[in-house]
């Protein structure tokens, strides 16, 4: 059995990355996720790595685009407004089809705001953020072990794809120690035949770019497309969720991360008091898992979105969960507050 180790959610990101292979890491500090460009300063150098601390947000996202440009796996990692600065670069990313990591560990805003963790951001992280019509598949881990877990994950769908994958969390999950199972080395990595890396006389010559000019011909209009035949192959095949005590629950709870948590508990209470209540977890909020949410919540009465924010998530809830949206409520904390427990009670105590 593998053994377990204490870790904080940001060191085990920063070590299932380095296990996955990323082996150049170039970021700008920011809290809640110092952990991370610390870890990486020390650890890369131990596996034949690069690390970088970069001028500016700008500088970091763009050297993420040179090193994946030339095949290698490679990560940045920011917090809220920290992500917001390197959109140009993940928008010219994702229209370049180059594979990459992106870490956001959600603080308080908008603005500079706070340096308490939050959910915020999801709006920008599902819908692109940056100009165009591009997706970034979007992962929300819900513990340390999923940190590390999700981590390996984004590695393989972004090669698999041609994606840049971003691990969506927040500085209370970056923040807390829990015992965590580190995965085994990656030995074997896919072929990247369009890489630059040279030309060599058996192949044309490799060109990354996301600059289509040949606008009267439609080449922006063909590209675009074959994007979005790519992002559908991924909503078909890469949807990851949890349902807890759903089957015959009454009440359907719906949360991500920290909050997740919060609704776990708080199922487990209000079951101990009679009430049929159940979690639906996403773990890829994009793309979103649209018919396990349908499923999990056909029979039940109300469905409770939970969320630190003003209400973000709670929108593709209403949209996918097959029901009338009266039957789709919100409850919400912005600012780094964690919604209570006895709060999540009550609230759906007020339904019966």
């Amino acid at each position: 059995m593998a053994e377990k180790v204490l870790m904080k959610g940001n060191e085990a990101i920063a070590e299932a990355a380095v296990r996955a292979g990323c082996r150049f890491y170039f970021a700008y500090p920011i809290t809640p996720q110092n952990e991370i460009p610390a870890y990486m300063a020390k650890r890369l150098p131990e596996v034949g790595g690069t690390f970088l601390q970069a001028e500016s947000e700008l500088a970091a996202i763009n050297m993420v685009m040179g090193a994946s440009a030339a095949g290698s796996r490679c990560m940045t990692s920011s917090s809220s407004p920290g992500i917001s600065l390197k959109q140009e670069g993940i928008s010219y990313i994702s229209g370049a089809q180059l594979p990459a990591v992106v870490v956001n560990m959600m603080r308080g805003g908008p603005g500079l705001g706070n340096i308490s963790g939050a959910q915020g951001d999801y709006f920008q992280a599902t819908r692109g953020g940056g100009n165009g019509d591009y997706h970034v598949v979007v992962i929300a881990p819900g513990t340390v072990q999923e940190m590390a877990d999700c981590t390996l994950k984004a590695f393989e769908i972004a090669d698999k794809y041609r994606v840049m994958c971003m691990i969506l969390g927040d500085g209370y999950l970056g923040q807390m120690s829990e015992p965590c199972v580190l995965p085994d080395f990656v030995k074997e990595f896919p072929a990247k035949p369009w890489a630059l890396t040279g030309k060599t006389p058996d192949r044309k010559q490799n060109k990354i770019m996301s600059l289509k000019l040949s606008g009267i011909d439609g080449e922006l209009n063909a590209h675009t497309k074959a994007l979005f035949e790519n992002y559908q192959k991924i909503q078909d095949n890469e949807t990851m969720s949890e349902t807890f005590m759903c089957d015959d629950a009454d009440y359907i709870l719906t949360g991500y991360g920290t909050c997740a948590r919060v609704c776990k508990k708080a199922v487990k209470l209000l079951r101990e008091q009679g009430i049929k209540a159940g979690l639906f977890r996403p773990i890829t909020l994009w793309p979103f898992p649209a018919k396990e949410l349908e499923a999990a919540c056909k029979n039940a009465k109300k469905i409770l979105t939970v969320e630190m924010s003003m209400g973000q998530m709670v929108q593709d809830v209403k949209l996918n969960c097959g029901r009338s949206v009266k039957d789709v409520d919100f409850y919400g904390e912005p600012g780094g507050i964690i919604p209570s427990v006895d709060a999540v009670i009550e609230k759906v105590k007020s339904y019966e």
